[in-house]
């Protein structure tokens, strides 16, 4: 077997002990390897490579030159999370979501921890992703985010931490999806013996959360999609595909006499619900944007009227925006009465002159992000920076401090992955998929992103990260 490269001082590794001793629930798999020939593994893995070629896995980089498609790398060493680890997860995430859909309904009603004084209103009222045109409108059993992403990350201390909230379109499931079925195909004697807790669940829970977003008995549901030079196209198809609803264009889509009408071959019919992978200024060009050509025009009318249902729901980016996340603990406090049982990261608001005075001070030890910045673009990683990096980012706080907020730089815990020198220590994270329907529904498991490049802390499929299967195991406490 090839040899495993411990960790760096410091890191805490999934699979390896402080002493390089295997952790326990890594056994099975690592009797595995050992009696695994390398070059199988190896021909494995080309054959993985291969097949997601042929099925279409791939996705677009926005701004690239050549405007290829790219297939996003494959680990087939898993991370594997123990059943008790993930009950505290699973409780954590339920939580943190139940309080987030709280807070959106209530800065759209009565805004009462705008009130209290808990958040500043300012930062809500005048954020670019409230929407005022959602005030007061009523959703169905006041669900405003049906499909959430949590970010996780483990620290070198062992304890895991929320690094953010995706609320808008989260993206990635269909690769922890594709992922698992790959693992399964490739190497179906590991899940022989392993209690490894299932995900093939995932597209029918989606399909059952989307149809209980809806008053109406037996609604039609369809995905809509930007079209197919969206880099995530490839999972709006297969999510369509796996739930057996249709995938819908703009084109495909009209208002008329206070419904949303889909055309087909046998003429007009009424869709309920829409799950949208359109962000909120182009979903309505006589609303939001009136240069949009992927929006519905009406749409807006419709939806506010009750005629729809959209989810996630329009506003949801002001509970994902980065100046927002420090406040998620204190509302889990306001709206739960609860303790948080999942901490945030330690975040530094350079809107605040005691904060920014702090950042710049100290530029070269942290991480700084734009509030509404998404797939690892628009962000410092202060330790690995050059000096002409770190006096541009100097200029870009001075300037616009509000629109910028920074955190410590964590060492994200490790895993061994399969690299060109052979089993190397990677950086990951873990993004959770949560459905909120008549109730809070999670698949045990999520996406595991891994930073492929040696010491790289970012893990996004844009900025070259991978991606692993992540096995639960049952029934085993430890």
């Amino acid at each position: 077997m090839l040899p495993i490269k411990p960790p760096g001082p410091g890191c805490y590794d999934e699979m390896l002990l402080a002493d390089n001793q295997f952790r326990d629930h890594y056994h099975a798999y690592l009797a595995w390897l050992h009696q695994t020939d390398e070059k199988s593994i190896e021909r494995k893995r080309e054959e993985a490579d291969l097949l997601f070629h042929r099925v279409g896995i791939t996705f677009n980089v926005y701004g690239d030159g050549d405007g290829a498609e790219r297939l996003i790398p494959f680990d087939s060493i898993p991370r594997i999370i123990p059943a008790r680890e993930w009950q505290h997860l699973d409780k954590g995430i339920r939580q943190r979501v139940t309080a987030l859909n709280a807070f959106l309904h209530d800065i759209y009603h009565d805004q009462r921890i705008l009130k209290a004084g808990v958040i500043p209103p300012a930062q809500i009222l005048t954020n670019a992703q409230y929407q005022p045109c959602m005030q007061g409108v009523d959703l169905h059993r006041n669900t405003y985010v049906h499909i959430t992403g949590v970010d996780i990350i483990r620290n070198h201390d062992g304890e895991y931490y929320v690094l953010e909230d995706n609320l808008r379109t989260p993206s990635g499931v269909s690769y922890m999806l594709e992922n698992r079925k790959m693992m399964m195909r490739l190497f179906p004697e590991l899940f022989h013996n392993q209690p490894i807790a299932p995900v093939e669940r995932y597209p029918a829970l989606l399909l059952q959360t989307l149809r209980e977003s809806s008053p109406v008995d037996n609604p039609c549901v369809v995905v809509m999609t930007p079209g197919r030079f969206n880099s995530a196209y490839f999972e709006h198809s297969f999510l369509a595909q796996q739930m057996g609803v249709e995938l819908v264009e703009s084109a495909d889509l009209v208002v008329k006499d206070g419904q949303v009408l889909m055309r087909t071959t046998t003429g007009l019919k009424r869709v309920d619900v829409i799950y949208r992978r359109i962000d909120d200024d182009y979903l309505d060009p006589l609303a939001f944007n009136p240069d949009s050509l992927i929006g519905v025009p009406g749409l807006l009318s419709v939806y506010r009227a009750g005629g729809v249902v959209l989810a996630n729901a329009i506003g949801t980016g002001v509970a994902d925006d980065k100046s927002i996340y420090p406040y998620v603990p204190e509302m889990i406090r306001f709206y739960l009465g609860e303790e948080p049982i999942l901490n945030n990261v330690p975040t530094w608001q350079c809107r605040e002159p005691d904060a920014l005075a702090y950042v710049l001070a100290h530029l070269e030890e942290l991480v700084v992000k734009e509030v509404h910045g998404a797939g690892g673009y628009g962000m410092l990683i202060g330790p690995c920076a050059s000096r002409e990096e770190l006096a541009r980012f100097r200029e870009l706080l001075k300037a616009r401090p509000d629109n910028y907020i920074a955190q410590p730089t964590l060492s994200l815990s490790t895993c061994p992955t399969f690299v060109e020198a052979g089993i190397a220590p990677r950086h990951i994270d873990l993004r959770p998929f949560v459905l909120t329907g008549q109730e809070l529904r999670l698949v045990p498991g999520g996406l595991t992103r891994v930073a492929l490049t040696e010491g790289s802390l970012v893990v996004n499929s844009s900025q070259g990260g991978g991606t692993k299967d992540t096995w639960v195991m049952e029934g085993n406490p430890c």
